[in-house]
């Protein structure tokens, strides 16, 4: 069997980097529990939005990432049972090709280059599991569609979803 993992907000904890960074540029204390239930930039004042969505082109952004509990160890195991690929909509920000590249190489070395999809629209995936955040991905997915909870999607509902790694390991192990 197939299985696509997407990487940011699956694997990388990209929501929290960006509330890092945005509290190291304005000396702010953002959290996560205020953001909860949005996409940060969608909690700060309109005046600095824009540097939000500045954060993914930013030097060292993707390769700084924090690695989402339990994922490694799962993914380990995952990798035994499954032909697993890392699915990430890296063309999006086409300065963090090299970057997600380089964190993947350290972080799951166990997945080869070969069984990475750094790609732009992910309806293009034919496989049959998708472990994703987003819901435009895990829509057009034909195959088994499992949501990942990230604090912005806390409130989405209608997809099977897997609170952290623990819970994909049980669905899937």
């Amino acid at each position: 069997m197939v299985l696509f993992v997407d990487m940011d907000e699956v694997l990388a904890d990209t929501y929290g980097a960006h509330i890092e960074q945005y509290n190291q540029d304005f000396g702010e204390n953002l959290t996560v529990d205020f953001c909860s239930g949005w996409e940060v930039w969608q909690k700060v004042p309109e005046n600095r939005r824009e540097s939000i969505r500045q954060h993914t082109s930013l030097k060292g952004f993707f390769r700084n990432l924090k690695i989402i509990p339990d994922s490694q160890n799962v993914m380990k195991e995952l990798a035994k049972k499954y032909e697993v690929y890392i699915a990430s909509a890296a063309m999006e920000f086409p300065n963090s090709l090299e970057e997600k590249s380089e964190w993947l190489d350290e972080h799951f070395p166990f997945i080869p280059w070969q069984q990475r999809i750094l790609c732009g629209h992910k309806h293009i995936l034919k496989g049959d599991i998708l472990i994703d955040d987003r819901t435009r991905n895990l829509e057009t997915f034909q195959g088994r569609s499992i949501m990942f909870s990230s604090p912005h999607n806390i409130h989405t509902n209608g997809f099977e979803r897997a609170k952290d790694w623990k819970e994909v390991g049980k669905k899937l192990l």
